[in-house]
């Protein structure tokens, strides 16, 4: 049996106002995850043009990501941190995908079709063959885990069913080859947590997103200690005191998110912070929410803020990562193109 370095691949588009939910929903769990898997980091800015992006906004997007990584923790020295167009490999291997990957496979991902809504005809290819590229962003490295979140699922397992088609279908080349009994590992999802879907400040039923009109609805980074005591301060809430067991949640959707809130701020769980707060009134829960909330986010802001103002130390560190990423990069896409017999591939 084939082994695999244990190694983690996730990213975040640089499509702007990074919030609270791509924090505790990615980048905390991408903090964790250093202390036990070697990761690649990406900012996935090749994902983000699938749809218009202003491409002065777009720069500067890609460095707030950065910026979120290193103020949360990613050690760029120790790990690999890059945007994903520096390293052309990504788009080959995404091209390839296209020829692995079948049509009825793509027909059925869910998030297209509430992307592109009802202008289907009018959205771009790249919207429609988005979870190839993704395919090839985490099977380029050879990825045995990826933390996602709940509306990337259906994308991680088509992910394994390419691996799975490429495994099949190339199976006697890549033993000729001698590249083991399956080049690709069936990757695992690494989901779930106390706030893996963070919902709306306003909407309990919402998740959390920048593309909000409200922005009372959302926790920016960007937001400074004040305005995100304010929000939460104004978060919707039922009338109800706080639930005492974790069935009372299910149908106390606001409740239930500033519970999972807390915990995952807190690094704890839900049943911990029902036994602490269960049956008091929101009255007293959201000032306990709002001081920990300061405590933890503030000096993250305050360090996106320091690493904003140096644009050009950003742009070394991508570009060091970019060079790291493209050692198994390149070497892994020369293995892939002799698996399918193309001329000429690099050794």
């Amino acid at each position: 049996m084939t082994t695999f370095v244990n190694r983690v691949f996730s990213g975040v588009q640089p499509t702007g106002n990074l919030h609270l939910g791509n924090y505790l929903g990615a980048i905390k769990r991408f903090v964790a995850l250093q202390h036990s898997h070697e990761c690649v980091y990406c900012i996935v800015d090749m994902h983000a043009v699938t749809t218009w992006q202003d491409p002065k906004e777009l720069t500067n997007n890609i460095r707030e990501v950065t910026a979120a990584f290193l103020a949360a923790g990613i050690d760029p020295n120790k790990h690999i941190v890059f945007n994903q167009s520096q390293v052309a490999e990504h788009a080959e291997l995404a091209w390839l995908f296209n020829c692995v990957a079948r049509m009825g496979w793509l027909n059925r991902m869910t998030q297209f079709k509430d992307k592109a809504g009802k202008n289907r005809e009018n959205a771009s290819v790249g919207l429609f063959s988005y979870p190839n590229l993704m395919a090839a962003d985490i099977l380029l490295y050879k990825a045995t885990h990826v933390p996602v979140g709940e509306d990337q699922k259906q994308h991680l397992e088509l992910t394994r069913d390419i691996a799975a088609k490429f495994n099949h279908d190339f199976a006697g080349r890549i033993a000729e080859l001698g590249l083991g009994e399956s080049y690709f590992p069936i990757t695992e999802p690494i989901i779930g947590g106390p706030a893996a879907r963070v919902m709306s400040l306003r909407d309990g039923s919402r998740k959390m997103s920048k593309s909000d009109p409200s922005d009372m609805s959302r926790i920016n980074l960007t937001d400074d200690p004040d305005t995100i005591a304010k929000k939460i301060r104004k978060a919707k809430t039922d009338p109800e005191p706080l639930p005492d067991s974790i069935e009372d949640l299910k149908q106390r959707p606001e409740a239930d998110n500033l519970i999972g809130i807390y915990a995952a701020i807190n690094d704890s769980d839900k049943e911990t912070v029902i036994t602490e707060f269960g049956g008091k009134s929101f009255s007293e829960f959201k000032p306990a929410l709002a001081e920990l909330a300061v405590e933890k986010l503030a000096p993250i802001n305050a360090k996106i803020r320091e690493y904003m103002a140096d644009p050009a130390s950003i742009d070394a560190i991508l570009t060091n990562g970019a060079d790291k990423a493209r050692e198994i990069a390149k070497n892994n896409m020369g293995e892939i193109r002799e698996s399918f017999g193309l001329v000429g591939a690099i050794k």
